[in-house]
């Protein structure tokens, strides 16, 4: 076994290392299944597509997702964004307030108006955020088979951008993977595939997953924020390769959870580098929501609900920081 492979399995077969590092150390290693992997995935919506599943949400979807709205309750599923923050090596956020022109007391006009503005400088994958279908591909390759190459320009993606994300309002489902397996904090490297999946929708009642809904996992994973940071940003309970193609199945338009990355992590054996990203965002055009705020609704047994997102319209962004709100 080759020193970089050795190194390699080490990080990825202890939690406490699985880092940015070890996923690069595993990308890097030969493989002949992937110099065999299909690269290509054309949209099933046409090969002008930019926005995939989003495509099921139509006027129909809308008037469901209305149909599960019994009390008119909502929720706020992001959590808070700052500085202190865990996320994915090497992201960072920062936030400054200024005053401009208010040096010693300054002001505007007779009525001498004050204010504040803000500066961000950070990563927008922080926090509670949406995965675009330009954040993951395949060998340079992405959705609906745009070339990395053509379309990733340093001034913003020229295809597939955040800007392209349609008023999204759909029927969300939520299962509460942590009261099906019994932990108020589902281990790390726990997966849910279809039988997982299966049995939670049927603990809860839940009848059915459709085309164009947004499926949402509960880990208790976010109780971790601010108490084992480190433990938080680099394993997690999550969704595993056959329950990716198993809700890909059934077209939905999004998956989430209350953990920064979807995915199992450490991966399912056998399983590569973020690979359920790519079965998801890259083959079938599925987005992904992660870091989502779930506990409350988990109280509630909203299970099934009205989902509503519309992130900030930054022209040529991979991703976004959101604020989701659900309503039951």
């Amino acid at each position: 076994m080759s020193h970089r492979l050795k190194r390699a399995f080490r990080l990825h077969a202890f939690p406490a290392l699985a880092t940015a590092a070890a996923f690069v150390a595993l990308a890097a290693l030969p493989s002949g299944a992937a110099a065999q992997q299909q690269k290509c995935y054309p949209s099933k919506h046409g090969k002008d597509d930019q926005i995939g599943n989003a495509n099921y949400i139509n006027a129909e979807k809308v008037m469901q997702a209305v149909k599960t709205i019994t009390k008119g309750k909502t929720y706020a599923l992001g959590i808070e964004t700052n500085k202190d923050t865990p996320a994915f090596a090497p992201r960072s956020f920062s936030i400054t307030i200024v005053q401009p022109g208010q040096v010693s007391g300054g002001s505007l006009g007779p009525t001498k108006t004050t204010y504040n503005d803000d500066i961000i400088a950070g990563w927008v994958g922080i926090g509670s955020q949406l995965d675009g279908l330009g954040h993951i591909g395949i060998d340079g390759t992405y959705y609906n088979c745009n070339d990395n190459k053509e379309f990733a320009q340093t001034g913003g993606l020229t295809k597939l951008g955040i800007e392209r994300f349609p008023a999204f309002a759909t029927r969300g489902i939520l299962l509460d993977m942590a009261g099906l397996l019994g932990q108020d904090i589902v281990k790390e490297g726990t997966a849910f595939n279809k039988a997982e999946i299966e049995n939670a929708m049927k603990r809860q009642g839940v009848k059915s997953i459709e085309r164009g809904d947004v499926v949402l996992f509960h880990t208790g994973w976010t109780k971790l924020i601010g108490k084992d940071n480190k433990r938080y940003g680099s394993v997690e309970p999550g969704l595993g390769v056959e329950g990716a193609k198993y809700l890909a199945s059934l077209n939905v338009a999004a998956v989430g959870a209350d953990t920064w990355g979807l995915e199992v992590i450490p991966f399912e054996k056998g399983a590569g580098v973020f690979e359920v990203h790519q079965i998801l965002l890259t083959q079938n055009g599925i987005y992904i929501l992660e870091n989502i705020e779930t506990g409350e609704m988990v109280k509630d047994q909203a299970w099934e609900f009205m989902f509503t997102l519309g992130p900030s319209r930054i022209t040529g962004a991979v991703q976004a920081i959101i604020n989701p709100i659900a309503i039951k």
